[in-house]
């Protein structure tokens, strides 16, 4: 039976994942160091198969650290932003801010006419009116009473009514102080203000617009787009997707460096403050979110980037990706054991990246590895073990 060699695979990268190696193949071969009692003839097997300069051979390098690379996105940092919508259906009848404004808490975004507004100003207005009548019925009751004028139910109902009053004309007021309002002032005019400091970074507004407060829950894009965007675009989450097998690597305090393609190898600081609980079902992979310093404001909300960080390694070492092979499901590599002998040998593959194979377990990097040519004596090998 011939026995089918595979190169280790690159395949394309996934949205949301880390690059893998495929595990590729059905055929299943023994572990461990393999040696062909017919192993002198490989070297001259080999090169009948093509020519010799296509055979050469380096020693694997010692590797202690790797860069573990990931996909992610950048989003602004929703502890320090806030998506605003109206609390009260109306008009848009003005708009006072545009992106890029820098914005203090309490300032004004933008004037709605809202007859819903003007409700609950009208609301605030009466319930103080109604408390101010009935602590003036409840002093002429008392007075009464205090000449044995009134019976005794009349005033106790009179002070339940100014405990009512009271207690409407509370809830009014601080619904209508909740958005800016004042019960001396009807005048259907609600003004839209920012509830922290920060930068308007989107506007979804336009004058003559008509707004609800329900307009968060509508299924149109336009209509569950907010209002407006504020936030410190100085501060970004990188929400990233990290592979299974690597979720060993990542946890919450970790740094990590940001790379934006726009920007070359400039690297920006950040650190993974949330690892999920949960794996994406489809893509395998876990969300990861990292607080990223953006102080001169070059990175972009949603841009796409690439989030590196350390892993340590121990007893790993590095060798050419053209070394090393599948048969089956299992990793493979050349040795060159002695002039003309060759033996074929399992190894545990990590990351590859730049043309180059993180081994893990298998090669202690004393072994001479055939880089070039590997695929050649392979078969040299399968061939003379099967003749």
């Amino acid at each position: 039976m011939k026995t089918t060699y595979r190169p280790i695979s690159r395949p394309a990268l996934a949205p949301a994942s880390s690059v893998l190696f495929g595990l590729l193949g059905a055929f299943l071969v023994g572990c461990g160091h393999q040696d062909s009692p017919k192993s002198e003839a490989l070297a001259a097997q080999a090169g009948a198969a093509g020519p010799s300069s296509a055979i050469s051979i380096e020693s694997p390098k010692p590797c202690s650290e790797t860069r573990l690379k990931m996909i992610g996105r950048l989003a602004w940092d929703d502890n320090v932003t806030t998506r605003l919508f109206s609390p009260f259906a109306g008009r848009v009848a003005r708009i006072l801010v545009e992106p890029g404004t820098a914005v203090k808490k309490g300032d004004a975004l933008a004037l709605i006419e809202s007859p819903d507004y003007g409700q609950a100003q009208s609301d605030a207005a009466k319930a103080f009116s109604d408390r101010v009548l009935a602590e003036g019925n409840l002093a002429r009751v008392k007075d009464l009473f205090d000449h044995g004028a009134a019976p005794a139910k009349d005033l106790a109902t009179a002070e339940a009514e100014v405990a009512r009053t009271k207690a409407e004309s509370s809830r009014a007021s601080a619904r209508l102080s909740l958005y800016g309002g004042v019960k001396e002032q009807i005048d259907q005019h609600y003004t839209l203000r920012s509830p922290i400091d920060g930068i308007v970074v989107e506007k979804s507004i336009n004058p003559g617009q008509e707004v609800r407060p329900d307009q968060m829950l509508a299924s149109t894009p336009q209509l569950a787009a907010p209002l407006f965007v504020v936030t410190d675009p100085t501060r970004l989450w990188a929400l990233i997707d990290v592979a299974e097998q690597d979720l060993a690597h990542v946890a919450a305090k970790t740094s990590l460096g940001v790379r934006a393609g726009v920007y070359g190898e400039r690297t920006f600081q950040g650190q993974i403050d949330y690892v999920s609980d949960s794996l994406d079902p489809g893509s395998r992979t876990v969300r990861v979110r990292a607080s990223v310093s953006n102080a001169d404001r070059l990175l972009k909300a949603e841009m796409l980037v690439t989030a590196e960080l350390s892993v340590a390694q121990q007893g790993a070492v590095e060798i050419s990706s053209k070394a090393v092979f599948l048969q089956g499901d299992r990793h493979y590599v050349i040795l060159q054991d002695g002039a003309g002998k060759y033996s074929k040998h399992e190894v545990v593959v990590g990351r590859e990246a730049d043309g180059r194979a993180l081994i893990l377990k298998g090669l202690t990097g004393a072994e001479l590895v055939v880089s070039e040519g590997a695929m050649l004596i392979a078969q040299a090998i399968e061939s003379g073990d099967h003749s």
